[in-house]
Formats: structure tokens, sequence, C-alpha cells
């Protein structure tokens, strides 16, 4: 089976799926909302995609949180099934998505909630979690369902008691619900544990985020495409990610790039977009985490339609650094909301390849339209 990567259009949002070769599915966030004008039904997109078990019950493999926005996990409750799959509701017109395996961070959880008020969602998959880390404690790794793996340390030894299930910053995940996994890693760069309470409280207004580097193979070629994940992650996040890497920049470097914070300037400047429009500054350690594009590498804005105003996100400048990231390694850039069409939304899906990163281009109308590859660097650049 080829390794696909899928975008969803969710507005000011994030929403990926990736499909292994094996055929097993990451989930990174969720943004799934009504469905009309301007909308595109995305839990409709997401189900045609996924398997069925033995009982008929939809899932996904892993879903991983970046963190607890709500645009990062609108839907969770409507659309998954949590807690023990013995309570499970067989009769419902619409089966709820099984999350066999969740990967969260309680370092990002704990970090939000002292600047945010939490959604229901967020609630309801902190819930989930806390429900699935008891369990370890009582009974060891569970099964399917009832899986979990803890991203990040958190302090005062909060986590020192789940060895088996913690991945530490800057240790890599090769299993997926513990089955060893060919041409798959996943690097977790962050959340970072903080030094200090003052340094913890000021990567708390930074919007502390899961960032993972996602390494997938093809056939022989066991790290054919890297794909960096950040979530929300701002400004000194990525600073401290270049001090940390700067040495070592492969941990940084990628084929395919999520703008962090929908296409935000403030992930990569530390000045107001609003106040300051062109005076505003780039911040040259943040641009150089994110500047470590290999060749061909395509960057994507997971946003609204990006227009030059004082919006933030998605904003002009922020896209126009991206573009030029792109455009210096002969690469692409593209918004989930303007791919093909701005008024008939459509997921942006890769494949990846022994030769690398291709997107796949629809050539037809309606849901049985044929697919072309798409080679990097056969497309104009610079796409909105």
């Amino acid at each position: 089976m080829t390794t696909e990567i899928t975008f969803y259009p969710v507005g000011n949002g994030d929403m990926t799926l990736i499909k292994l070769e094996s055929g097993r599915t990451i989930l990174i966030d969720i943004n799934i909302r009504a469905p009309g004008k301007g909308i595109r039904d995305v839990a409709k997109d997401l189900r045609e995609t996924l398997k069925v078990d033995e009982f008929g019950r939809p899932y996904v493999d892993v879903m991983v949180l970046s963190h607890p926005d709500q645009d990062h996990c609108r839907g969770l409750e409507a659309e998954f099934h949590l807690g023990p799959l013995s309570d499970y509701r067989d009769k419902d017109p619409i089966k709820k998505i099984v999350i066999r395996e969740m990967w969260s961070s309680p370092l990002v959880f704990r970090r939000a909630s002292v600047n945010h008020t939490l959604s229901e969602d967020a609630k309801a998959w902190n819930r989930e979690a806390k429900r699935r880390v008891e369990l370890y404690r009582e009974k060891g790794i569970g099964a399917n369902g009832d899986r979990i793996l803890v991203l990040g340390e958190d302090k005062d030894g909060k986590t020192d008691d789940l060895a088996a299930i913690l991945v530490k910053e800057g240790q890599s995940i090769a299993n997926v619900c513990g089955v060893p996994e060919k041409n798959f890693s996943a690097l977790l760069l962050a959340p970072m544990l903080a030094d200090n309470d003052e340094e913890d409280q000021e990567l708390s207004k930074n919007e502390s985020s899961v960032i993972m580097n996602y390494a997938l193979g093809a056939g022989s070629t066991p790290n054919a495409v890297k794909f960096l994940s950040g979530g929300d992650a701002e400004v000194g996040i990525w600073e401290r990610q270049w001090r940390r890497h700067k040495q070592e920049p492969s941990k940084l470097e990628y084929n395919l790039l999520s703008t962090p914070h929908h296409c935000s300037w403030h992930t990569l400047s530390w000045d107001s977009w609003s106040e300051l429009r062109r005076d505003a500054k780039v911040s040259s350690d943040a641009r150089s985490a994110l500047s470590q594009a290999l060749p061909g590498a395509v960057i994507v804005a997971s946003s609204n339609v990006i227009k030059d105003d004082d919006v933030d996100p998605p904003c002009i400048r922020a896209k126009e650094e991206y573009e030029a990231i792109a455009k210096d390694v002969k690469g692409e850039f593209w918004n989930t909301s303007t791919y093909l069409s701005e008024d008939d939304q459509q997921p942006l899906t890769f494949e990846v390849s022994e030769g690398g990163l291709k997107r796949v281009k629809k050539t037809g109308g309606g849901s049985a339209a044929s697919v072309a590859s798409v080679g990097l660097g056969k497309q104009p650049l610079m796409h909105g």
C-alpha cells in the first residue's frame, strides 16, 4: 500500500491523516465543523477513508492531539468513541470512530490551561487520556481502544511511573499500536521540559504544542519523506528549537511542512503584524528552524484564505516568508482553502514513493474522480 498524507480543508484549524504502507492510520488533530456553504464535510471524507474492524466500527490506529485549542479538537465528542469499547453504541445510525491508540501530552494540556478555558472537546480528550493512563497504571499496556503514549515528561515526577508508555523529547516512536512499523518513525521535538517555573510560564504563553518530525519510507527507501508538524507552536518555541538543534539541523529537515498556527506571523516574529505591518521584524532563529527545507520541499498552510490585510492568522507576510523558503529549494507552497478551488475545497493529498513526495491531483469530478501523481518541481511554484 502507498503511504499517503492528506490535509483536509478545515479553515483555521488542522486535520491531517497519514496512511502508512501497512494501511495503519495516524490522524493529527481535527477541526470538524457542521458542513454547509464553504465548509466541507470532512467527517464524511474521513469515514470514507478509514477501515472498519470485525464489528463494523470505523477506527484510526493513532490519533495525535498537538494541543487542546478548539480548532485542533473540534468534533471529538460528536464523531469519536470515548471510553471503554464495551460501552460502544453499535445501534447509533452513524457509528463513531474508535481511537485505538492516543498520543497525548499532559505537559501541553497543563500549559494551555494556564491561559485558556478548555473547550468541552478538549476536556473530553483529557478525561479519556487520563482513563487510559490510569488503566495502564492498574493493568499495564492495554488493548486497542485503551492504548496511549504520553508525549513528553512532566515536572515534579508526574510521569516517572509511565516508562513503558512515555516518549521523552528527543526520542523516536517506531511502533503503531504496539506493532513495529516498517518505513516509519516519529521524532518528538516538543514539548520541551522547562528548566524552571519562569521558563515554564514563558513556554505556556507561547502556544506550547507537540512538534513531531515524521520519517516516512517507501519500498527499500526508509526515509523517503520527512514531514514536520508543529501544531500552534509560536516564535519562542521555534527559537528554542533552533538553539537546541542548530548543530544537528537534520532533526528539523523536512520535505513537507505544515505551517505552524495556520500561517501565523506569531510563529516567525515577536512583533504584532496588525500594529507594525511591514515594519515587523522576523526572528532569525525561528525562521532558521523553519527553513530546513530539503530540495523540492512542499509547505502547506492549513488556514483560511490568506489575504493582504490585518488578519493574523493567516498572515500574508508569513505566507511570503514560507514562499521564499520554498522558492529557495524549488519547492511549492499550498493553502488548503484555495487548493484547486476556493468555492469547492478539496483534500490535498501527497503520496510517498521511493523517489520522494508526489502530489495526487484530481482529474475528474465527484467521488469517483481519477487521480494523477504530479512530481514536485513540475508545477508552477507558489500556488495560493
